[in-house]
């Protein structure tokens, strides 16, 4: 607990304020674009412009990575717009249900807004004006981008431009986009750094976060908008998606029921706990200034686990037996990951606390408490 104090206290994320230039210019960017859009005026009428409170605007707050971000930026005293379409990746009931505890916040707003709708992205960055954009929302998994290549590429490619389009335009300070370790592909070379070659994707998806990345190096040399993307290493924990392992074996193993063993069960993740990624989020956000240009991150976990270990923990948090039912390698998964993590500890301070079996226990405690669902 106290490492974990440390931890957050060290990535606390502060509230940014614009300065007296970078105000006036939004306010007439605000104006002029309201005008042509006929969107209403909605900023404070005090004249102390620079002492507005920050606005941090995050794209797919509602689901397991955005609802945790949002609710400890609120928690350090931030506004937040949480943008989200509620798809039907999974129950949108859930996701609505992830927002409860952030939406009796009264700095919270709540847009349902889908980013492949270009003039919905450019009215609400418009009308919302944040200070800093976090986009996480994505089409996610490796497997179904197969079947739905041109789906991920709309949702994941042109909802990024949108995005960075309207950052652009309405003055935005500081632009975090998500992106994935499974842009490395089968990288032969272990730990995966940020400045191996990643030009070898072995599925849809990873080759749109990888395009992603392009995107936004491409807008930040042209117009200096301070980027930071990051590469999440397979993350858990409470809220985690239903089709994820570590979720789909607990709920499984909760009902009796056989997990799928893929290959031979020697395919290793690195792990890596939600606060670990919020704290690390934090920090890119925090780190992410004028003259940053576009930088790339990995956040991940400790160590990487095998299959075969990880099914061993589950076993011991739960206290259960697995049923283990052997299939075929899939189709466009990776023989392993591993997080170099020397870039991010010298620059963002980021330090995972949180080891696998000690995580799994904490998702483990809440999947039980979802069994209304």
């Amino acid at each position: 607990m106290a490492a974990t104090a440390r931890r957050c206290a060290k990535t606390k994320c502060s509230a940014i304020l614009p300065n007296d230039v970078r105000a006036v210019r939004q306010i007439v960017n605000h104006l002029v674009w309201s005008r042509m859009v006929g969107l209403p005026v909605p900023f404070p009428t005090s004249k102390k412009v620079a002492s507005m409170q920050a606005q941090t605007l995050i794209t797919g707050a509602a689901g397991f990575i955005g609802s945790h971000l949002t609710e400890h930026l609120l928690h350090q005293g931030h506004s937040v717009v949480a943008l989200d379409n509620f798809c039907n990746f999974y129950p949108p009931a859930w996701k609505r249900e992830n927002l409860t505890l952030a939406s009796q916040n009264k700095r919270f707003t709540l847009a349902e807004i889908d980013i492949r709708n270009r003039q919905s992205v450019m009215n609400a960055v418009a009308t919302y004006q944040p200070q800093i954009i976090v986009h996480l929302a994505a089409l996610a998994g490796v497997r179904p981008s197969i079947e739905r290549p041109s789906e991920y590429t709309e949702v994941n490619v042109n909802g990024t431009v949108h995005l960075l389009d309207a950052a652009v335009t309405h003055g935005c300070e500081r632009f975090v986009f998500a992106s994935s370790s499974s842009v490395y592909g089968n990288n032969p070379k272990v730990p995966f750094a940020e400045n191996d070659p990643v030009d070898h994707p072995i599925s849809p998806y990873a080759a749109t976060k990888k395009s992603g990345e392009l995107i936004c190096h491409t807008y930040s040399h042209l117009h200096r908008l301070p980027i930071a993307c990051l590469r999440f290493f397979t993350v858990y924990g409470p809220r985690q998606r239903p089709d994820l392992a570590i979720s789909k074996f607990l709920n499984l193993i909760r009902h009796n029921e056989p997990i799928p063993v893929f290959g031979d069960g020697s395919t290793s993740r690195d792990y890596t706990f939600i606060d670990d990624i919020v704290a690390g989020i934090c920090s890119s956000i925090d780190r992410c200034q004028a003259g940053h240009g576009c930088r790339i991150y990995n956040l991940g976990g400790k160590e990487p686990v095998t299959l075969k270990r990880l099914i061993k923990i589950i076993e011991r948090v739960t206290d259960c037996t697995a049923k283990q039912e052997p299939q075929p390698m899939q189709l466009g998964d990776v023989v392993q990951t591993w997080a170099d993590l020397t870039r991010s500890e010298a620059e963002l301070d980021y330090y995972p606390g949180t080891d696998i079996e000690s995580g799994i226990a904490r998702q483990w405690q809440w999947s039980l408490q979802q069994d209304s669902r």
